[in-house]
């Protein structure tokens, strides 16, 4: 099956980059940004399609996902407004303060990867590779001698990914808190040059 990579996605296709991403992500998120149709309208509304690059199918359907932030932003990032906005006061102000937990500075070194996915039925066919190599030329573009990104301990597929592309371990984090929030306790940092 054919695809092309392009830098962005058509805004109309908000809601199903967002449901793909929640397919990847929701598992870790959902305990705290559920319930998930409140969640999927969150993350289609803070969605910056200009942080990301998209592999779509020969109908423009969007098949896989590579976001990245910058100092200008990041992918899916949204703030305590945006929470508010999507889940009153109260469950924003809560939501903002456990988001919080996973959120990471921007690398002032490193070009920063904010999520990568493939469509479940789409995965194995070079898609995931041809989303980091994206990856790879904006960051060079942009002037970054290394690319950065953050894998879950338990996500062995996407680190055999990663590191097939070239990228090693630079650090390992633990936390019990999000093990209990998100469901996993450890982050392994990994690092490429450009």
């Amino acid at each position: 099956m054919t695809y092309s990579v392009c830098h962005g996605f058509d805004p109309a296709r908000r809601a199903e980059a967002a449901a793909l991403y929640w397919q990847a992500f929701g598992g870790k998120l959902g305990r705290v940004m559920g319930p998930e149709a409140r969640a999927l309208a969150y993350v289609a509304q803070v969605m910056r399609p200009d942080h990301a690059f998209a592999a779509l199918d020969a109908d423009g359907t969007v098949i896989g996902i590579a976001g990245f932030r910058s100092p200008y932003g990041s992918f899916v990032g949204g703030g305590p407004a945006d929470l508010r906005g999507a889940y009153g006061r109260a469950g924003g102000t809560l939501r903002a303060g456990l988001l919080a937990l996973l959120t990471r500075d921007v690398d002032n070194d490193r070009f920063l990867v904010d999520g990568i996915c493939v469509r479940a039925d789409r995965r194995g066919q070079g898609i995931g590779r041809a989303l980091l190599d994206a990856l790879c030329s904006e960051g060079r573009a942009r002037g970054y001698g290394q690319m950065r990104l953050d894998v879950v301990g338990e996500n062995i597929r996407a680190r055999a990914l990663y590191e097939r592309a070239g990228f090693a371990a630079a650090g390992l984090s633990h936390s019990r808190i999000t093990g209990v929030l998100f469901g996993f306790q450890t982050v392994t940092m990994m690092v490429r040059p450009l």
